[in-house]
C-alpha cells in the first residue's frame, strides 16, 4: 500500500512508514492509496492568542487543505486524527463514539478538524477518524516529560486524582491505525485501551515501574501559573472506552496500563 502521511516527524508518525508529505503552504500530495492525517500544532504550551489560533489552524485549515488536495486524485482511505478532547470533561461519565462533544476550546477544534475531514467522503474516499487518548511507550509522548520527574522521586497525583485518563500505548495505536487502513471501516474509532484508569491509580503504576515513591500531591493553582489556561486538560476527565475498535475486532494488546508501562526501558 502506497501511503503519504502528515505529521510524520512525530511520535506516532515516526513509527509509520509511508512518504511524509508537509501541510504547511500548497500541500503536493503524491499519488497514493491511503493517507494519515497526523499534523497538528503541540497543544502543550501556554494557550496565549497566537498559540490557540496555530493549535486550530493547524488541525483545521491544515485538514481542509489536504482533503482539497486529495480531490484530483482521491486515494482509498483516509485515517485522520482527532483527539479525546473532543469529548470535554465529563467526570465519571462513560463515553463511547456516540457521546456528545463538549463545548469548550479543545472540544470545539475536534469538531470542526473532523468536519474537515469527513469531507472526503463527497469524492469517494473512505474516512475514519480516530480520536486519540494519551499515547504511552518509550522514546517520546506523554512519557517522555513524565519520566525525569518521576524518576526523582518527585511525581505525584494532579490534585486528589480521581480524573480519568483514557490512555493507549504506541505499539496499539500504530497497530489501530493499519487495522483502519486495511479493513473496510469508516467513521470514528476511540483510540484509547479498554481500560482507562484515574490519575491516581496512573500515578501509583508509574511510580511502581520506576521504583520511587509519587506521595504529594499537586495543587491545580501550581499548574495553573505554569502553563495558564492549557493546564485544564491536565485535570480533564476523560472516561472512554473503544467501543468501536472492539465491535470491529481490534486486539489491544496492552489492556492495563501497567503493562504499557513494563516497557519502559
Amino acid at each position: 500500500m502506497n501511503l503519504a502521511i502528515t505529521g510524520a516527524s512525530g511520535f506516532v508518525g515516526k513509527r509509520l512508514g509511508g512518504t511524509a508529505v508537509s501541510t504547511r503552504g500548497a500541500i503536493v500530495l503524491p499519488p497514493c492509496d491511503a493517507v494519515v492525517n497526523l499534523a497538528g500544532e503541540p497543544v502543550a504550551q501556554r494557550w496565549t492568542a497566537a498559540a490557540r489560533e496555530k493549535i486550530r489552524s493547524s488541525r483545521v485549515d491544515g485538514t481542509r487543505r489536504l482533503v482539497e488536495a486529495m480531490r484530483k486524485n482521491p486515494p482509498k482511505v483516509l485515517v485522520s486524527a482527532s483527539a479525546i478532547g473532543y469529548y470535554g470533561s465529563r467526570g465519571d461519565d462513560v463515553l463511547t463514539e456516540s457521546s456528545a462533544p463538549g463545548d469548550d476550546f479543545l472540544a470545539k477544534v475536534c469538531i470542526e478538524w473532523e468536519r474537515e475531514a469527513m469531507r472526503a467522503e463527497e469524492f469517494g474516499v473512505r474516512v475514519v477518524i480516530l480520536r486519540i487518548g494519551v499515547v504511552l511507550g518509550p522514546g517520546g509522548g506523554a512519557l517522555a516529560k513524565m519520566l525525569p520527574i518521576f524518576r526523582l522521586g518527585l511525581g505525584g497525583p494532579i490534585a486528589d486524582g480521581r480524573h480519568w485518563m483514557s490512555w493507549i500505548h504506541i505499539d496499539d495505536m500504530v497497530r489501530l491505525i493499519e487495522f483502519a487502513l486495511e479493513n473496510p471501516i469508516r467513521g470514528v474509532l476511540n483510540a484509547t485501551a479498554p481500560n482507562p484508569v484515574t490519575n491516581a491509580e496512573f500515578t501509583r503504576e508509574l511510580a511502581r515501574v520506576v521504583h520511587r515513591p509519587a506521595i504529594f500531591p499537586v495543587p491545580k493553582f501550581v499548574l495553573r501559573m505554569l502553563y495558564g489556561e492549557m493546564a485544564s486538560i491536565l485535570w480533564a476527565s476523560q472516561r472512554v472506552l473503544p467501543e468501536a475498535a472492539n465491535l470491529a475486532g481490534f486486539d489491544f494488546r496492552f489492556r492495563e496500563v501497567g503493562s504499557a508501562f513494563s516497557t519502559i526501558p
